[in-house]
């Protein structure tokens, strides 16, 4: 069955959304500080058991797949017909939005991975010399930055899907009308009047 342009807009939004989803929930879950429990010379940090990190990078994964998702369902040969990569790109507006897409998928794996890491290594490296230590976790509110972000994301690749599709229309009305036109035919648009006249 062949994959459609509605199909791949769908898959684009669930994974955006599923990312999203995940992002904010790890956000949600993520404990504001560890329990210093002083031993010999070192303070060992407990953590209360939460899903924060698997949430974390559950999040990239579904972020990962949008993008990629994104991307080939601009270039993808819907009905068999392939377009060069050269006519999407000379309208403005797909430039424009392919580039904030790309971006924003950027943005957004950077703010998610950044304290999703940083979380698990305050969670495995508990053991600390410094006496005065608090037990930190995860700078707050970058897991939720970045699932925000990665919903816009894949709203951008929906808007340069959409533009792409509009200059693949166009490209191959263009291809047809070219086809038609029978040998020695003179189009209109190809004859200029010099001076006005006929």
């Amino acid at each position: 069955m062949p994959v459609t342009i509605k199909q791949m807009s769908l898959l684009v939004s669930f994974l955006g959304i599923l990312s999203f989803i995940f992002g904010v929930i790890a956000e949600n879950k993520k404990p504001a500080a560890g329990t210093p429990i002083s031993g010999k010379d070192v303070v060992i940090c407990k953590y209360p058991s939460d899903p924060t990190v698997v949430l974390g990078y559950l999040s990239v994964v579904f972020l990962v797949l949008s993008g990629l998702a994104g991307y080939i369902s601009l270039f993808y040969p819907y009905k068999g017909k392939s377009v060069p990569q050269s006519v999407l790109f000379r309208s403005t507006s797909f430039f424009v939005f392919f580039n904030i897409a790309l971006f924003s998928c950027g943005l957004a794996a950077t703010l998610l991975l950044w304290p999703t890491i940083t979380e698990q290594l305050h969670l495995t490296r508990n053991v600390h010399r410094n006496l005065t230590t608090e037990c930190p976790t995860a700078k707050t509110g970058l897991l939720g930055g970045g699932a925000f972000v990665s919903l816009d994301s894949a709203l951008f690749w929906l808007v340069a899907l959409m533009l792409a599709d509009n200059a693949r229309e166009d490209h191959f009305d263009e291809v047809e009308k070219d086809t038609k036109a029978e040998p020695g035919q003179v189009l209109s648009a190809e004859y200029h009047v010099k001076g006005g006249a006929v």
